[in-house]
């Protein structure tokens, strides 16, 4: 079993930054493919970005340039920079283990936290 702890969400200005944080329970964080999803309102659940235990990204095309994932495998938690926010970038940010890419999607989720980008 793995516990995902989300942090960081909140409101920002279009054109601003916030940086999303993942804590994770576990020994074997290092092993697991970890990601974000986000669901925007009205919208099914969307991959974002993911990293695997081998240090490959992967970044939903709208994304791209603007977005950073990142881990820290000695503090068992995964990063979410996102820079240049956009309305449309206003989710629910979810974290995710044992993300499988192709499939988009994941075996753990964390309960969320709240983007809201104003225009």
């Amino acid at each position: 079993q793995v516990q995902l702890v989300e942090s960081g969400g909140g409101l920002v200005q279009a054109g601003g930054s916030l940086r999303l944080s993942c804590a994770a329970s576990g020994r074997t964080f290092s092993t697991r493919n970890m990601g974000w999803f986000r669901q925007a309102p009205g919208k099914e659940r969307e991959f974002v970005a993911a990293m695997s235990s081998g240090g490959g990204v992967y970044y939903e095309d709208s994304v791209k340039g603007r977005f950073t994932i990142s881990r820290d495998n000695a503090k068992n938690t995964v990063f979410l920079q996102m820079n240049s926010l956009k309305p449309e970038d206003t989710a629910v940010y979810y974290c995710a283990a044992e993300v499988q890419v192709v499939a988009r999607t994941a075996n753990y989720w964390g309960k969320g936290t709240l983007v809201t980008v104003s225009s």
